[in-house]
């Protein structure tokens, strides 16, 4: 069967002070009816439905997942007690998964990525999994580059050996790139065939342990001293213990890299990786003065190009404004240039530093 491995595990710091570390990003309603988790799972449901669905997440974050996903399986909610990346979270996730069921196939998706065009997605994600299972490929999702853009990785792919069937658009991955500088970016866009590096990935179980295996044996040994504890009380330690031992690396080092077969299959489906608070005023519907307001009470003078978020009452004023985002919440308000929203990020820093002021965080 196909199955799904939501990641869910990061504090979302870059949407301070709306993300906290008690309850990030990923578990609030940004865009569409749901929380962005809920999003996520529902955009597959008609694939994969919740009781195939498993969550990786924070440890203290199990209880929001199962409120959120009263249909998934309390088996399928796995607690990290710290984080060490995404190879850890996709070895644990891959293991418990064989244990079930031998033959299963695994969709590997962020939490917190928001697409406008969820049928076409799945379109996508529907020949992902047809390779997948036909031989021994990695697969990985990329998505067509619109601009040259500097904050995502790349793929590159050889274009001339396409897949021979409608239903499998796979290309051969020849490279993964890191972000590139301003000159890069314009230079892969122009060649064509370089897609952003979205972070989905589909594969059978057995052919990621077995990548692992070659390519993270010390994370390999780990992982076989914890499967020989599934399935009974001494799982969940093992699991812990797992985490505890690992090394921290991300499934692009660790794996993508290095794999002797990787298949890109590119799309075009309104994907956005929801990275700031500038992605989150891209996203959102604009007045005439291109302000975009998630608030309810307000006045704007002579101001333009602005976020203005907020959940409360409070009205919220802006004279002579400009590309600026104010965020509200009841703890701690944030205005700052909104291309420097990458910026937030140090600022929880420096906040968790502060023993007056971490609990702001």
């Amino acid at each position: 069967m196909v199955y799904a491995v939501i990641m869910a595990g990061g504090s979302g710091t870059r949407f301070w002070p709306f993300s906290t570390q008690s309850n990030p990003k990923q578990f609030h309603q940004l865009f569409g009816r749901g929380t962005m988790l809920q999003n996520t799972v529902e955009r597959v449901s008609g694939i994969i439905p919740q009781q195939q669905v498993m969550v990786v997440t924070n440890e203290c974050y199990k209880d929001i997942v199962a409120e959120q996903l009263p249909k998934a399986l309390s088996k399928n909610i796995i607690g990290e007690p710290v984080a060490k990346n995404t190879a850890p979270c996709v070895a644990i996730a891959a293991a418990l998964l064989e244990h079930q069921d031998p033959e299963a196939v695994m969709v590997v998706l962020p939490a917190d990525h928001h697409i406008t065009k969820p049928e076409e997605f799945c379109k996508i994600l529907e020949s992902a999994v047809i390779t997948a299972k036909k031989g021994d490929d990695l697969v990985t999702i990329g998505i067509r580059p619109h601009f040259a853009e500097t904050g995502f990785g790349y793929i590159e792919a050889d274009l001339m050996g396409s897949a021979n069937t409608a239903d499998e658009r796979g290309f051969q991955v020849t490279a993964f790139k890191e972000k590139p500088d301003q000159k890069t970016a314009d230079f892969f866009l122009k060649q064509g065939n370089y897609f952003w590096n979205s972070g989905m990935f589909v594969w059978k179980t057995s052919q990621i342990l077995q990548e692992i295996q070659g390519h993270l044996p010390a994370m390999y040994e780990l992982l076989q001293r914890a499967k020989a504890e599934f399935g009974t009380k001494l799982e969940a330690a093992a699991i812990n213990d797992f985490y505890m031992d690992c090394e921290a690396i991300s499934i692009d080092y660790g794996i993508m890299e290095k794999a002797a077969s990787v298949k890109v299959i590119p799309g075009d489906f309104g994907w956005n990786d929801v990275g700031s608070w500038l992605a989150v005023y891209e996203l959102f519907e604009k007045d005439k003065d291109s302000n975009a307001l998630e608030v309810l009470n307000y006045c704007l003078i002579d101001s333009n190009n602005n976020l203005i978020f907020s959940k409360s009452e409070k009205v919220i004023a802006l004279v002579g404004v400009k590309n600026m985002a104010v965020v509200e919440t009841e703890k701690a308000l944030l205005v700052c240039d909104l291309h420097n929203a990458q910026g937030v990020k140090e600022v929880v820093e420096q906040l968790n530093a502060s023993k007056e002021l971490k609990s702001f965080t």
